[in-house]
């Protein structure tokens, strides 16, 4: 978990979640570039208050994992098919 912390430091967020909420577009995009990079940073937008909430929410219906969780931004990791 340490090493994933450390890799997502380095990277942007990539989606957004915006006043639309935690839409099924929304889930099927992080799940599609979980699927591509594995390593996925979503900036919430709107909704900070419920950020926590939705953030399992996003890893649980994702099969993600919730790396971090700091200030608006969540990070999640899902490993490749092959590594689970």
């Amino acid at each position: 978990m340490r090493e994933l912390k450390a890799r997502a430091q380095l990277l942007k967020p990539v989606l957004h979640l915006g006043h639309e909420g935690l839409t099924d577009g929304l889930v099927e995009a992080l799940d599609r570039t979980l699927g591509e990079h594995g390593l996925v940073k979503l900036r919430f937008g709107d909704f900070k208050d419920q950020r926590k909430e939705l953030a399992r929410e996003l890893a649980s219906r994702t099969g993600a994992t919730l790396v971090l969780l700091v200030g608006h931004t969540a990070t999640f990791h899902r490993a490749p098919a092959a590594e689970k």
